[in-house]
């Protein structure tokens, strides 16, 4: 069964503050993004496709892929204006003779080949599967006015993670329909994608509370943290 990753990494990441995108921040020795090409190179995935910037291209070919010398990265190409665009684009480097698709967000370092290998696992027998933890904290549902009008059963909430995994032809087909007939609410992950425009469900598994998305200036410090007791 072949297996590619699509990483991405063309986010700009204003809330970060910082002068350069957050994923090529140093993180311990290393940028940000190397951690989770890392992981891939580890892991049973055949192929890592590279979305970022096209400004980003050179640095990343030099910077990151020839420097570390990550032997799975088989091409870089350019994001587009939002997150599902990038995605798209990765997805038409994809080769015809792959099964499955794994999508994961750059700016998520702690990634560990042992989920991976889980999810690909998972894969197998669901089509469609995503990481997840979880909710820990009570979570209130909002009006327009910013007062709570409800409360979630907490038992029920997770917490989505990525790298999210599909058969390659469920998720190209579902990412095809995006231009097509273009959803009416913001989409904010693939698992939506695959939700909205297919008949297939996705299956949470547990995924690590220390796979989180670096955004802030706080996540980074607790990513050093992590990197430090691990």
């Amino acid at each position: 069964m072949k297996s590619v990753a699509i990483v991405l990494s063309a986010g700009v990441g204003r809330r970060m503050g910082a002068d350069i995108p957050k994923q090529y921040l140093m993180l311990g020795d290393y940028p940000v993004i190397y951690y989770c090409l890392n992981a891939f190179e580890q892991s049973p995935v055949d192929e890592v496709i590279l979305v970022c910037a096209e400004s980003d291209i050179d640095y990343c070919r030099t910077q990151i892929i020839n420097k570390y010398q990550f032997q799975k990265v088989k091409a870089i190409v350019s994001g587009g204006a939002e997150r599902y665009d990038s995605v798209y684009r990765g997805l038409q480097e994809v080769s015809e003779d792959t099964d499955y698709v794994l999508i994961h967000d750059g700016a998520r370092p702690m990634l560990t080949v042992d989920l991976i290998r889980r999810l690909l696992t998972q894969v197998e027998k669901e089509k469609a599967c995503v990481p997840a933890v979880p909710a820990t904290d009570t979570i209130k549902v909002s009006d327009e006015q910013g007062y709570a009008v409800d409360t979630p059963d907490r038992k029920t909430l997770w917490m989505v993670q990525t790298p999210q995994v599909f058969s390659c032809d469920i998720v190209k087909t579902a990412y095809e329909q995006i231009y097509q007939k273009p959803s009416p609410i913001p989409i904010t992950d693939d698992a939506m994608v695959v939700e909205t425009y297919t008949n297939n469900r996705v299956k949470l598994v547990m995924g690590d509370y220390s796979n989180r998305k670096i955004t802030t200036p706080e996540d980074l410090a607790i990513a050093n943290y992590l990197l430090k007791i691990q």
